[in-house]
């Protein structure tokens, strides 16, 4: 009896994992095979494909894993689609592993291509596409295939609204990113967008925070306030610098639903510190 439930148990999982992966559609590509030969992988397989880089995934929200790959003799082409939990972590995801030099593309919401890589998101997902190959013939119909992946998956093609809450004056374009967990290294610091600015020999970074409520905000300033021994004089806003043993001087700023950090700069840049928390909260 027992190797009975065992075998149903197997068997559903099978056919539970080939329901979900005929929920996702992969595009034909002219002259090219579909090979599925992997399985969909979800959070707690993710290892078996793309090992220790899995945790940063994980802390994204990421929720399952499509590949397949499209074979032309030796020519190789393998898709990855990652799906998350909602469009600002597949952002997240997806700036972890950009960098300002790539060739930047209008697909999706943004995309890159550098070499024999184009990885872009759209909605809920990040998508990774890759061919060993430099071959022309091989590139174009990578992105031919970009193309229409981006076509095919459904949702938002825009960058995420909070990025564009950060001056523009100074600011290193596309090197953005969102930090979910332990932002500056703080348990207590969560959901965090961020952007690197340089403006003549100052380099520093500034930190926005969106919250539900004011309540929260404030919450937020008061925990990190008092590992500086200090505590708001009003919670529903206010403007402070104190030191971070882990990461120097900070200056936090916060308005109803809303707070920025910025580090890198130090207690006589006040000014610039006020100038930009100034920006995006008033």
């Amino acid at each position: 009896m027992m190797k009975r439930i065992c075998f149903a148990g197997i068997l559903f999982s099978v056919i539970s994992g080939i329901l979900i992966a005929q929920d996702m559609t992969f595009p034909v590509l002219d002259g090219y095979r579909k090979l599925m030969n992997y399985p969909v992988y979800g959070p707690d397989n993710l290892w078996d494909h793309i090992n220790g880089a899995a945790d940063t995934y994980l802390a994204l929200g990421f929720v399952d894993l499509n590949v397949v790959e499209y074979k032309r003799g030796r020519n190789v082409i393998k898709l990855e689609i990652y799906r998350h939990s909602d469009h600002t972590m597949a952002f997240g995801i997806y700036a972890s592993e950009r960098y300002p030099t790539y060739r930047f593309l209008n697909l999706g919401a943004q995309g890159y291509i550098t070499g024999g890589v184009i990885n872009f998101f759209k909605g809920d997902y990040y998508v990774k596409i890759r061919t060993h190959s430099d071959k022309p013939k091989v590139l174009q119909s990578a992105e031919s295939l970009a193309v229409r992946v981006a076509n095919m998956l459904v949702g938002d093609t825009e960058m995420p609204s909070l990025l564009y809450q950060f001056p523009d004056e100074g600011r290193k374009i596309n090197e953005e990113k969102f930090i979910n967990e332990s932002v500056l290294g703080h348990q207590f610091l969560n959901k965090a967008f961020k952007a690197s600015y340089s403006i003549g020999n100052d380099s520093f970074d500034i930190y926005l925070f969106k919250f539900v409520d004011n309540g929260e905000a404030s919450d937020m300033a008061e925990k990190y306030l008092a590992t500086a021994d200090l505590e708001p004089v009003q919670p529903e806003s206010g403007k402070y610098v104190f030191g971070d043993g882990y990461n120097g001087t900070i200056f936090l700023a916060w308005k109803e639903d809303m707070a920025v950090i910025i580090s890198g700069l130090t207690r006589d840049q006040a000014d610039i510190a006020d100038t930009y928390t100034s920006a995006i909260l008033e």
